[in-house]
């Protein structure tokens, strides 16, 4: 098994001094196919001197004598992806929303990959596409769903012996350099900060909301702000999740609704095993909840065979009658009363869970209390809303302690 070696589509007088820096290209015979008996005959380009070319041939001669020798599929990326995603469905039934972002995932490495065959695409060039994609300002967050996509992929492709090597092995998400600006103070370090209510303005707009709120806006707001469960648990809630005795809410799933089509929804688990929680409401809400029920149930009477049941709290009745309210109608609902009480309109639904983080901690709570309330493992946005309402207590205590050494 010799290896023949050239440098192709070389026009140089004389090859051994070439100055049109053609790469080297290898051919050699491998035996014939212990299959079919037929010749195998392998070849290689895109080496940049002849020496690298004679020693990826003696790894490759070594590999056939070992019995380790795996022939490169000529199939392309974009091919092997789209085989790829049913497969990776079937071995692991993910959640509806982590398809999407697989599916993400593999839309933002087609500009850079998709006409490239599978074997020939290599660390670096793997990796310039991922710098290519921080470059476009995508967070943190997205680039490794994108890198964790591409390496499943690779993953699934090395398993299946259509390459011989992961080329995404050691790409890496490149990190932005740590500046310390001399001038940053306490309120740039707050502009880091989520938007949320202060205990006033959440006050203003729950009165907006029982002054100029549709049907249900008040108790979804209430809702949302007493006990900081996300928007999407609360679409989904079912009067058999309340204890009206014990005052709880039992959250057990989430809505999933890639469209905003009413009646394509689905039920999903929560985000994370922890999410799975109960938790304890004031009578006011438990008061809210009864009138609502009282309210829904003749609703439901009026319209006889009409609504579809599911036991839903919160329903649709115009159309799709008794099926769940789209997320997008409570932050449709949200921005109006917003604009009406002459409030920040970045304020979200989502807004109103780092609200009940930050009223819970001025109320004395817990970090850990806290984090079991709304369904954290950890999470860095309420550990840093926390901290942020805390700290005048802290310099308190510091005051205090200053006071009494001077008082002595």
């Amino acid at each position: 098994m010799k290896g023949y070696y050239k440098r192709r589509n070389c026009e140089c007088d004389d090859p051994k001094k070439c100055s049109c820096g053609k790469t080297w290209t290898y051919w050699v015979d491998i035996g014939p196919d212990p299959k079919t008996g037929e010749r195998r005959q392998i070849s290689k380009g895109g080496f940049k001197t002849k020496k690298d070319a004679e020693d990826a041939v003696a790894a490759l001669i070594t590999d056939v004598k070992q019995g380790t020798f795996i022939k490169e599929s000529k199939i392309l990326f974009k091919d092997f992806a789209e085989q790829w995603l049913p497969m990776y469905i079937d071995r692991t039934c993910p959640k509806p929303g982590t398809i999407r972002l697989r599916k993400y995932g593999i839309k933002k490495l087609l500009p850079y990959l998709a006409h490239i065959k599978l074997k020939n695409v290599s660390e670096e060039m793997f990796q310039e596409a991922l710098d290519d994609l921080k470059a476009n300002n995508l967070a943190k967050s997205t680039l490794e769903g994108i890198l964790a996509t591409g390496k499943m992929i690779f993953d699934m492709a090395v398993h299946k012996k259509l390459i011989r090597e992961d080329p995404t092995k050691k790409v890496y998400i490149k990190k932005d350099p740590k500046v310390i600006n001399e001038t940053d103070d306490e309120k740039n370090q707050d502009e880091d900060l989520p938007n949320y209510f202060e205990k006033d303005e959440l006050k203003v707009f729950l009165d907006a909301a029982k002054k100029y709120g549709l049907f249900m806006d008040v108790l979804i707001f209430t809702l949302l702000a007493y006990t900081g469960m996300r928007v999407g648990e609360l679409v989904v809630l079912k009067w058999k999740d309340i204890d009206f005795t014990k005052r709880t809410v039992r959250i057990n799933k989430t809505y999933y609704n890639e469209y905003n089509n009413i009646a394509k929804y689905e039920l999903v688990l929560p985000k994370t095993e922890k999410s799975k929680r109960k938790i304890v409401v004031s009578n006011l809400v438990v008061e809210m909840l009864k009138k609502y029920k009282e309210e829904q149930e003749t609703i439901i009477a009026r319209l006889g065979d009409s609504y579809n049941n599911k036991g839903f709290i919160f329903t649709n009745v115009k159309s799709h009658q008794g099926l769940p309210i789209l997320t997008k109608l409570v932050e449709n609902r949200m921005t109006r009363l917003l604009k009406l009480a002459n409030l920040n309109t970045k304020l979200s639904p989502h807004s109103l869970r780092h609200t009940h983080t930050s009223l819970l901690a001025a109320a004395g709570v817990e970090l850990e209390d806290i984090k079991d309330r709304l369904g954290h493992f950890d999470d860095a946005i309420t550990r840093k809303i926390y901290l942020h309402v805390t700290d005048p207590v802290k310099k308190e205590a510091s005051d205090k302690f200053d006071n009494f050494m001077e008082s002595a």
